[in-house]
């Protein structure tokens, strides 16, 4: 079914297969966390990530994406996102964004992380804290009858709120995710509240704050995938898909489904009850 012809809404069964899927990126990106270290490199991390995913029965949903070469993407500091592994050579101090997605039964989860390598600065601790701060508030604005802009206006007050010129990347942005990974509507990551599409049960989405220490304006290195800030500062991207249910928000991708995150802001996690059917009925 779809939304003003665009937005693809889901029956609880099919968000309760997204949420298979979103398990096996959860345990990936928790499996490459742990993994991060100097002098790993890139293209290790791939390979771990590949096997893990497939081991589960599921399928990278990067492999092939519009010829990208790799199961996952690995953005290295001034790299914003679909940074391609490779030989590259994590060291102490890196900031490392890894994007990982995987397909279940034709459902996709999407998530990513940013992690420092080794002893990272104080600056890009903060960095990689407001924009995972950014991200949950987001989340957390996902709410039936509400507006898509207030979830894109919740990221963007979350950044803001933290007192330091933090660009938002305003070129690349969330989308929705479902049978296809990128699916209407576009989930930019600054907006205005009550602005927008409203939000029904049924909807999915990936909500992807990325921001640097500098300037929001970015470049496409010559692999035609590597994006990068043009001012060489560093960057952060953070993302979990959320699917919205009739008891509010359920994060696919996290394995709690959001129930910590999402409590500390006083919004319940829209998770079926233990036990129970997939909210909203069969």
């Amino acid at each position: 079914m779809f939304l003003d012809r665009k937005v693809q809404l889901k029956k609880p069964t099919e968000i309760a297969l997204m949420r298979k899927a979103g398990l096996v990126v959860a345990d990936t990106l928790a499996m490459l966390r742990d993994a991060v270290a100097p002098g790993v490199t890139t293209g290790e991390l791939d390979r771990l990530a590949e096997e893990l995913i497939r081991s589960r029965g599921a399928v990278p949903s990067f492999m092939g994406y519009l010829g990208y070469p790799a199961s996952i993407c690995t953005s290295v500091n001034d790299e914003v996102v679909h940074g391609i592994p490779g030989e590259r050579v994590l060291r102490d101090g890196d900031l490392v964004s890894i994007d990982c997605g995987a397909i279940v039964e034709g459902w996709h989860g999407d998530a990513a992380i940013t992690v420092g390598v080794g002893e990272i600065s104080a600056e890009l601790q903060e960095l990689a804290r407001v924009c995972e701060d950014a991200l949950w508030r987001g989340l957390a604005a996902m709410r039936v009858g509400g507006r898509l802009g207030d979830v894109s206006a919740a990221v963007e007050a979350g950044v803001r709120s933290a007192g330091a010129a933090y660009g938002i990347v305003e070129d690349y942005v969330g989308h929705g995710i479902g049978t296809q990974m990128h699916q209407p509507p576009n989930v930019p990551n600054v907006g205005k509240p009550g602005k927008g599409l409203r939000l029904q049960p049924g909807w999915a989405i990936a909500v992807e704050p990325m921001i640097t220490l500098g300037s929001l304006e970015t470049d496409v290195l010559d692999d035609d995938w590597t994006v990068v800030t043009v001012d060489g500062s560093y960057a952060a991207h953070v993302e979990h898909t959320v699917a919205l249910t009739e008891r509010g928000p359920w994060v696919l991708t996290a394995h709690d489904g959001g129930a910590a995150r999402l409590a500390a802001l006083g919004v319940q996690v829209g998770a079926p009850p233990a036990g129970g059917p997939p909210a909203g009925g069969k």
